[in-house]
């Protein structure tokens, strides 16, 4: 099953050096990591705001909110996962009956 997230760093808890290159590099870590693992199935960072879209490839919604729990950022309080959503596929491709 797939999900989708939305999350956004909490800029305004954190001052921007809270985000630090030692934070990022372990965030990048963990995030290949997932990737690798195929959890992670696509990952974008946010325009509007500092954060991420990302793809999730999993069993249960538990399965994904263990994943973002471990992720260093959130770990460390300054993520925020706005949305978790479950996906099904668009019916519009189906064959008609």
């Amino acid at each position: 099953m797939q999900f989708l997230s939305l999350s956004r760093r909490r800029t305004d808890a954190f001052p921007p050096e809270a985000f630090t290159p030692e934070l990022a590099a372990r965030e990048g870590n963990r995030v290949k990591e997932l990737y690798a693992a195929g959890l992670m199935r696509q990952i974008w960072r946010r325009c509007d705001t500092p954060g991420a879209a990302i793809l999730w490839e999993a069993s249960s919604e538990a399965e994904v909110r263990a994943a973002l729990d471990s992720l260093p950022i959130n770990q460390a309080g300054m993520l925020e996962v706005m949305f978790l959503v479950p996906l099904a596929p668009y019916p519009g491709f189906c064959p008609s009956k």
